[in-house]
């Protein structure tokens, strides 16, 4: 009679957790599935898009990474990409000789057309030089003299006649003389044509000559320590700039229209000085003494080109 309950128990107790299992599994099945959260910021049941992933490129300059916005690659460049200011035609120097990297208006190798007339001239003028008994001068006009960057070159003139003569610039036509017009000393006038024409049409060209003597130069009056000006002499090619000795290395000058290397703080006045010519050949002359106003010979000559 103890087995019969005991079996009758056991048999109640299966038909009741198989009631509880059935009930779970069909109020899972009434429910459905649990809906999905949105995920990385997506709105729900919106798909994520599909589209290609950014992706990044190498700067063609500096090797920096630079995302892109659509996905594709892009080449960045490190530098500002500024378009330059156009300048008018008449303030663009001529291509000359790629020699001459530091040249200004006149150029070597160029030909330049323009007009002479003539005056007076004992090789003194807006260059600051002294007079002499050489009277093949002439001054350049303002805009090709540029603020005394001609000073000093020996320019080749030619008149229509074939007739020529070599110059050299020593001072500054005014204003009214057009770029390529020479003014010339009216002995070197005389050579190339009669002077009762008074106005000739000529083409001239950049010398380097043959026969130059040594460099000199020269501390302007006034010239201390505490401040000076510097002036070079009888150089056979244009000067392109004028440094002194400061410190460990080499300070500029600016040049000014009247042709002297200006050291407004003094700096440099005295020592050393580093004179180089528009075709970037540099000389370094020692042992000039600050003695204002006296002209003192140097060693030293730019080669012929």
């Amino acid at each position: 009679m103890h087995r019969r309950w005991l079996f009758i128990a056991a048999a109640s107790a299966l038909i009741v957790v198989s009631l509880v299992v059935g009930f779970l599994l069909d109020h899972e099945a009434d429910s459905g599935p649990a809906e999905a959260a949105p995920v990385g910021g997506t709105q729900a049941g919106v798909p994520p898009a599909t589209g290609p992933s950014p992706t990044t490129s190498l700067s063609a300059t500096d090797g920096t990474a630079t995302p892109s916005a659509k996905g594709t690659p892009r080449r960045e460049s490190a530098r500002a990409t500024t378009a330059p200011a156009k300048s008018s035609a008449a303030d663009t120097p001529q291509s000359g000789s790629a020699a001459a990297p530091l040249a200004g208006r006149i150029r070597p190798g160029v030909t330049y057309r323009g007009v002479a007339t003539f005056y007076d001239s004992d090789g003194t003028g807006a260059c600051l030089y002294d007079a002499s008994g050489d009277v093949m001068t002439a001054a350049m006009n303002h805009t090709d003299y540029e603020s005394a960057k001609a000073c000093g070159a020996y320019v080749r003139v030619r008149a229509a006649n074939g007739a020529s003569i070599t110059v050299r610039i020593t001072n500054e036509c005014p204003g009214e003389c057009a770029p390529g017009h020479i003014d010339l000393s009216a002995q070197a006038f005389a050579k190339l044509a009669p002077p009762s024409l008074g106005e000739i049409p000529i083409t001239w060209t950049l010398l380097s000559p043959s026969a130059a003597d040594t460099i000199s130069v020269r501390y302007k009056s006034g010239s201390s320590r505490y401040w000076c000006g510097v002036q070079v002499i009888g150089h056979r090619n244009p000067v392109a700039r004028l440094e002194v000795r400061a410190g460990s290395g080499w300070r500029q000058l600016p040049r000014t229209d009247y042709n002297y290397f200006i050291s407004d703080g003094g700096s440099g006045c005295g020592g050393e000085i580093r004179i180089t010519d528009i075709f970037g050949e540099q000389l370094t002359v020692t042992g000039i003494a600050l003695t204002p106003d006296a002209v003192q010979s140097t060693r030293v000559q730019f080669a012929k080109r």
